[in-house]
């Protein structure tokens, strides 16, 4: 059986998939299966995965086209593994990323999720950016309200949570690993390690890209979780990671020129942390954008 896992749905990217499965295959630690899950593409996906199929590490499943969260739950179906790790199939791991996290988790057994930095890369894989955002360690749950902070492609998790926690929610459609980390963060820790450990593929058509969408998304998945966790979160942590979530939308909306919608997340945020400076802050950026 092996140690680790590996995630990969696939929707038609065919012309970057075999980068991300060298990237697996090439890993400094070897005992791993790689489980891609084809989400009906229409090109031609099959017959570019055929060479890597002859290396019985790799296991390939199709399905009918029913989303990234639905075919991530097929791949968990399936994994042996004592841990989890994702690489979107047109994303890559630097060599030895493994290696690396295992050797946190081992060193760490009160730790459940590692994860850690990503360079940004463009279609035809130049270095765009190395720069990250702010991660965190431990219970992460107040941070995790603000911004979603843990990159999927840098992750690897315990097998054991999705156990007792349950896989991806296949109803949020979009930001489904949002859901997965905010849910998590309410029993796990998790420990960010800095360095870059995988490469991020930045296309128009990516889900990823929509924001507008992906902030609606991340509200709903918000109010949900508090919902059914809130009690994880003391009133002043909740306070205080809604009203930087409703500063971000507000900034996004200001640049986007929907000033009234802009003026109505600061208001969220004001309700929230009405003497917080950030939420001053960027109340000031909103009714006096930079030029």
């Amino acid at each position: 059986m092996a140690t680790v896992s590996v995630v990969t749905p696939t929707y038609n990217r065919a012309r970057f998939l075999p980068d991300a499965v060298n990237s697996v295959l090439a890993q400094t630690y070897p005992d791993f299966e790689l489980i891609i899950v084809d989400d009906g593409s229409m090109d031609n996906t099959r017959d570019v995965l055929e060479p890597f199929l002859a290396d019985r590490r790799v296991r390939y499943f199709y399905q009918e086209n029913q989303g990234q969260s639905r075919a991530r739950n097929l791949a968990l179906d399936q994994a042996a593994g004592d841990f989890i790790a994702f690489l979107d199939s047109d994303d890559t791991w630097a060599l030895d990323k493994l290696e690396k996290q295992l050797a946190v988790l081992h060193a760490h057994p009160d730790v459940e999720i590692v994860h850690g930095d990503e360079a940004t890369i463009d279609e035809h894989g130049t270095v765009i950016s190395v720069e990250n955002m702010k991660r965190y360690s431990g219970r992460i749950t107040r941070q995790l309200l603000a911004d979603n902070s843990v990159s999927i492609t840098t992750a690897l998790v315990r097998r054991r949570c999705f156990d007792e926690m349950g896989g991806f929610d296949t109803s949020v459609g979009v930001a489904d690993d949002y859901e997965l980390w905010l849910r998590f963060s309410a029993r796990y820790r998790y420990h960010y390690e800095p360095g870059v450990v995988a490469s991020y593929r930045v296309m128009a058509d990516q889900i990823s890209s929509d924001k507008r969408r992906r902030f609606a998304a991340n509200e709903r998945i918000i109010r949900a979780f508090l919902a059914s966790y809130g009690e994880v979160l003391s009133p002043w942590e909740r306070r205080w990671g809604l009203a930087r979530f409703f500063c971000r939308k507000a900034r996004y909306l200001a640049r986007e020129g929907e000033r009234g919608k802009a003026v109505g997340a600061i208001a969220g945020a004001l309700t929230n942390a009405p003497l917080d400076a950030v939420v001053w802050k960027a109340l000031y950026r909103v009714m006096v954008p930079r030029k």
